[in-house]
């Protein structure tokens, strides 16, 4: 294996420019960066970042820790994409990142301090899970997505505003009778209902109880015989709310089978903006949550957090997403 002070003799400089070179450091002509990166890809060149751990004591190295009872989230587009931005956004800044496993080092904590961790990204979990208290309790930098903690930052997608902005569309063509679908009763779920408690109390809006069901995300087979339920009412719902895209299948597919169809007879609307919901028929109402934004901004704040530990302000940021119209929606008469 060709080491540093192999590729600093064949470019013909010392180990310390190299080494500039490829940290890209300003003292070095860009240049000569240009030609001793190139070199050392030509040779096979890899940092040892073991040994620049030890030198340095730093790792470099961002957890990830996402926990997905459905088996869903690598597969699923929202979650894929805020994984893929995070690994992006880390790479960009020189960081590399891992998955959190508590099964072979004890707890969620004592595998951070295991692999070295100098931060953690939350973007899944059981947020009332002991492990990831003690997680958050602890000295490491850490970063929850859509999950508020005291004291910590958290990246949030704006679902106050995006549930308002689908609640607006759908009584603007007409729906008083609206029924959802609620997700598992999380952090999410709750500011979506608080969105909708406030709607309604505006516009002086009297929805029955059982209008209301409970789904996990992206459970296609619960949100099915939910709206089945829905469909059964004596007073009907002329429009369904769904936790998010993909579960507004399993709506689809009970309201196909009751021989009714969507923008026509009943009217349904989705969550998270994904490809799945432009490609359905017909296509979905939705809002577009902006999953890149989150990753990206995640690893931003949480590098600060590990560069600068002393100017901490645990912010709380919203991203905004984008509502997406459809086909799923019909205009009734008020």
């Amino acid at each position: 294996m060709i080491s540093i002070k192999d590729l600093a003799k064949e470019c013909g400089v010392s180990m310390a420019t190299v080494s500039k070179a490829l940290n890209d450091h300003a003292d070095v002509a860009e240049a000569t960066k240009k030609r001793i990166r190139e070199r050392a890809k030509e040779l096979g060149y890899t940092p040892n970042s073991l040994a620049r751990a030890i030198k340095t004591n730093r790792t470099k190295l961002i957890g990830i820790l996402f926990v997905d009872e459905m088996h869903s989230g690598l597969t699923h587009e929202y979650f894929s994409n805020i994984l893929e931005s995070i690994k992006s956004s880390a790479e960009s800044r020189g960081y590399d990142i891992a998955f959190i496993n508590r099964n072979t080092m004890g707890s969620y904590l004592q595998h951070c301090y295991y692999r070295g961790f100098e931060g953690v990204i939350i973007a899944s979990v059981d947020f009332e899970d002991p492990q990831v208290r003690e997680l958050i309790d602890s000295p490491l930098p850490v970063v929850s997505i859509d999950h508020i903690f005291d004291k910590k930052t958290s990246i949030l997608s704006d679902n106050l505003i995006g549930n308002r902005k689908l609640l607006e569309y759908v009584y603007n063509m007409g729906h008083r009778n609206i029924a959802f679908i609620m997700g598992d009763d999380t952090e999410v779920t709750r500011i979506r209902e608080k969105s909708i408690r406030r709607f309604l109390d505006q516009y002086k809006l009297e929805i029955p109880d059982e209008n209301f069901k409970r789904a996990r995300f992206h459970d296609t087979q619960a949100t099915y015989f939910a709206t089945k339920e829905l469909l059964l009412l004596p007073n009907r719902p002329t429009c369904i709310f769904f936790p998010d895209d993909y579960s507004a299948i399993g709506g689809y597919n009970a309201i196909n089978d009751g021989d009714l169809k969507i923008g026509v007879d009943i009217s349904v609307v989705g969550y998270d903006g994904i490809g799945l919901s432009r490609i359905i028929s017909p296509r979905l109402v939705t809002y577009h949550q902006n999953a890149s934004s989150l990753g990206e901004t995640a690893v931003l704040k949480l590098v600060e957090q590990i560069e600068n530990p002393d100017n901490n302000k645990n912010d709380r940021i919203f991203i905004s997403g984008e509502l997406y119209d459809g086909a799923s929606v019909v205009r009734i008469d008020k």
